[in-house]
């Protein structure tokens, strides 16, 4: 059985989508033993222009092959973002022509990359899996202009139903979506198979359960991870740390189209709020992760936001470390229900912010329960079995056969 397999990241690129495309490979190996070949087409590492990491563009290892396409620089506008996709999706059609899959995955947040693993599944007359990481229709209607999101909808619209009708198995990572997906596309049913809790965070000793986090000093809170319109932090972080004082410090280690916001609201306050870093490497990041008293997490106050299920949740919750979340909908529902030990406010509400920090338990928690729950190898294995599976049901009799 050949899968071919496209994501716009992987390893060593820094995203949910790269770590949870590794992950799924690795599964597809150990999970799907008729796999001959696992063919990944993806970008040469570009998730931040301030984060360089070297990678081959053909790498072969075993049974997968990984075609690294190299992308003009660019930046997270929405232009420059639909230029290093036209890229990408130019260069991977040659790439795509050339395999003969059994099956075709796709992995997608800002939905064309699904548009691409559906042209590939047609043109290869093979069954297509798709893996939706965020809805990208919905989150436009938010975060682009009343006359852009105008023009641009109706289209696509039509490319989200493209995609999804073409799958013959369709992934949904947040049940939060099933309230948009499900009207639109009735008859069909998804599955829930979502981040889930990486093996490097699960491995790593954090320390027994009552560990103090901080003692007399200023609190540490960590953001880690994209510094876009979709965390808002630029909406939030400057009134929170000067509603804080010096009791708190913030560090926040990462990048994106509103870092820039981000620095110039903070010019004004004093240097010991904040701290901001580039984004640094996994082993650096679980470091942070030890330092750290408190982790924060935070996705702006839009309606599209209110069914996302933020993959740093999952990582957060494997420390035991506290949890301060700004979140509304669906992940805040999902915080409060699953995991112990957080304090949720409304998102872009400082006053609120504040006000929870106050009930956290300062502390390390044991939450073996979360994480055997939510094992991302066990999640992958899943994942690999229903993409095994589709294959099988869709081959030919003399592949069966034989």
């Amino acid at each position: 059985m050949k899968v071919l397999l496209l994501s716009f990241y992987f390893p060593p690129d820094l995203s949910a989508g790269s770590f949870r495309m590794e992950a799924l490979v690795a599964s597809l190996l150990q999970h799907t033993p008729k796999i001959s070949t696992i063919t990944v087409i993806t970008t040469s590492p570009n998730r931040y222009g301030s984060f360089e990491a070297p990678a081959d563009a053909n790498e072969m290892s075993g049974s997968v092959n990984i075609h690294r396409i190299q992308l003009p620089p660019h930046r997270s506008g929405m232009l420059d973002q639909a230029r290093a996709f036209g890229t990408f999706a130019w260069k991977a059609r040659a790439l795509v022509q050339r395999e003969r899959p059994d099956v075709v995955v796709a992995t997608t947040s800002r939905l064309m990359t699904g548009v691409l693993g559906a042209w590939a599944a047609r043109h290869h007359k093979a069954p297509f899996y798709l893996d939706i990481r965020d809805i990208f229709v919905d989150t436009i209607g938010d975060v682009l202009s009343p006359r852009s999101s105008f023009l641009l909808k109706p289209l696509l619209s039509a490319l989200e139903r493209w995609a999804v009708n073409s799958a013959s198995k369709v992934n949904l990572v947040s049940p939060g979506f099933l309230p948009y997906f499900e009207p639109r596309y009735p008859g069909r049913s998804f599955s829930l198979l979502s981040n889930g809790v990486d093996d490097a965070f699960i491995d790593h000793l954090w320390g027994p359960e009552g560990t103090p986090c901080t003692q007399n000093r200023p609190i540490n809170v960590l953001y880690a991870g994209n510094i876009g319109e979709g965390q808002g932090l630029h909406n939030i972080l400057p009134e929170l740390t000067q509603r804080l004082g010096p009791s708190v410090h913030f560090t926040v280690v990462g990048d994106g189209g509103r870092r820039a916001a981000l620095e110039a609201a903070l010019a004004v306050l004093p240097r010991h709020a904040v701290t901001l870093r580039n984004p640094v490497k996994r082993a650096e990041l679980i470091q942070l992760y030890q330092e750290a008293d408190v982790l924060f997490v935070h996705l702006n106050d839009l309606p599209a936001f209110e069914k996302v299920l933020p993959s740093k949740l999952f990582e957060y919750a494997a420390t035991g470390k506290p949890i301060w979340a700004g979140l509304a909908g669906f992940p805040s529902r999902f915080a409060h229900d699953e995991i112990e030990n957080v304090a949720v406010f409304q998102p872009c509400d400082s006053m609120g912010a504040a006000r929870s920090l106050e009930t956290l338990k300062l502390q390390t928690i044991d939450r073996s329960h979360f994480i055997d729950k939510y094992r991302r190898t066990t999640i992958m294995g899943r994942m690999a079995g229903e993409i095994g599976l589709l294959a099988s049901e869709h081959a030919q009799p003399s592949q069966v056969l034989s």
